[in-house]
């Protein structure tokens, strides 16, 4: 069973600690059915680390594997699996596994573990937490989703704007009555309403006296969020301005959960990935996929390149007679269209991530654009007297120089407006620029790049 794992090409695992020698003894224990054995290797490990073990074995080897485990299985590892994994991995978990691996999870693991499973799932996994931690899912739940209700836990500390060091110390020290989320790194000072003034960093409240009032250490970096606010807003005010944790408010400013910085975080890891997978055509693919799924979810894409692939061919035979009188044409008009889709592709990249950012605003959209067009016709003129020289020396004719420079220059200044043109206006149109900007791109320098080529051909060499 371990086979397929040894066979993987030779690199380096150092510095990592799912090295494949690991992975291959998780195999021969899981074959041997050897309980004992699993857990002394699995136990070391970490959850992101089990969760890489389990995403890279097939589907009988998990299930061998979960069987195996058995109730001991964590409920960080279910939080660190990929999503389409997730659901897999859960849907094969017998309820009292799964209940026992959720009951320690923080309230935001557990809304990010069932908020995309069955309502039959989602019931048993509700089922198998306190009633204080079930009500504050299923509230959770009620949100919208991708909103920082969602993302949101409601394990916190907050403590009254009077108090001083002392009594916060006193409070935090208190065993009776008093549980501590597992983490945090402020305390959160609310008013009689129960509305967030301001928080305390721990390091602070450590190194001040007992009798400062804490409303005097408070953190200038202090901001709410509230409980509707899109998530990809969360990441960006959570980057923007270095934040480690935030209140959330309800609609009547009340202090209702917090959002951490690895939350946060991970929502702007999971745009940039989308962002990427999307430019590429393949949405939000994974390693885990099977190959159905992969081949259903490429071909509309595909069927979008087709469509524009048959554009441009529209235009090439309205001058097939140019091209069978100088065949030399046919030879070289795919460069002119290859490095203008090149140099689009190179600036909708940019556009696209700076539109994610939101350092592409309109106040500096033209000055953005001057740049990109200036750019492509710099390179536009530097290729153009090599591709130039290239054609009069292959072909002998200085009039088919001529002709391809000047349609390499027209092609990658165009390729400069198209790349940043077309995702803004996508984007104020309310389509993901990163899903639907590539398309139009290399269509638009397809398009152009032949034109220009046989246009000019056909004025220049007939």
């Amino acid at each position: 069973m371990a086979e397929d794992i040894r066979e993987i090409e030779d690199g380096t695992d150092e510095g990592y600690a799912l090295d494949r020698e690991t992975v291959s003894d998780v195999l021969d224990v899981v074959e041997a059915r050897d309980a004992g054995g699993l857990e002394a290797l699995l136990e070391p490990l970490h959850a992101a680390d089990i969760a890489d073990l389990l995403e890279q074995i097939d589907g009988k080897q998990r299930r061998a594997l979960l069987d195996l485990w058995g109730i001991e299985l964590d409920g960080e590892v279910l939080s660190e699996l990929d999503e389409s994994l997730r659901v897999d991995v859960i849907s094969k978990l017998k309820p009292e596994v799964l209940a026992e691996a959720v009951r320690d999870l923080e309230s935001d693991d557990v809304v990010d573990l069932i908020e995309d499973l069955e309502a039959v799932d989602q019931q048993t996994v509700l089922d198998a937490l306190e009633s204080t931690d079930r009500v504050a899912v299923e509230q959770a739940l009620s949100y919208p989703e991708y909103s920082a209700g969602r993302l949101m836990q409601r394990e916190l500390v907050k403590a009254p704007e009077h108090w001083t060091v002392g009594e916060a110390i006193d409070f935090l020290r208190r065993e009776d009555d008093n549980e501590l989320p597992e983490q945090f790194y402020h305390i959160i000072l609310v008013d009689p309403r129960t509305k967030p003034v301001g928080y305390v960093t721990l390091g602070r409240l450590l190194a001040s006296a007992r009798n400062k009032p804490l409303t005097d250490i408070t953190e200038d970096s202090f901001r709410t969020i509230s409980v509707l606010q899109p998530e990809e807003d969360v990441a960006y005010a959570f980057n923007q301005y270095h934040l480690i944790s935030a209140p959330v408010v309800d609609e009547d400013e009340r202090l209702v959960g917090v959002i951490t910085i690895d939350d946060a975080m991970a929502v702007l890891d999971e745009e940039h990935e989308e962002d990427i997978l999307r430019l590429a055509g393949v949405g939000d693919e994974s390693l885990s996929d099977n190959t159905f799924a992969i081949a259903k979810r490429r071909f509309p894409w595909l069927a979008v390149n087709l469509v524009t692939a048959v554009l441009a061919s529209i235009v090439i035979a309205q001058y097939e007679a140019v091209i069978a009188t100088v065949v030399a044409l046919a030879v070289l008009m795919p460069i002119v269209a290859s490095m203008g889709g090149n140099a689009g592709t190179q600036t909708l990249t940019v556009a696209v991530r700076a539109i994610a950012t939101r350092d592409l605003t309109g106040a500096n959209a033209w000055r953005v654009l001057r740049r990109e067009v200036i750019a492509g016709l710099i390179n536009g003129l530097i290729f153009a007297v090599v591709i130039g020289a290239v054609g009069v020396v292959w072909f002998g004719d200085f009039r088919l120089g001529y002709v391809i420079a000047a349609a390499m220059v027209i092609n990658m200044v165009v390729a400069g407006f198209a790349g940043l043109l077309i995702p803004i206006a996508l984007d104020k149109l309310g389509i993901d620029p990163a899903l639907a900007s590539g398309a139009f791109v290399t269509t638009v320098t397809d398009i152009v790049g032949f034109f220009s080529f046989l246009g000019l051909a056909a004025a220049v060499l007939l």
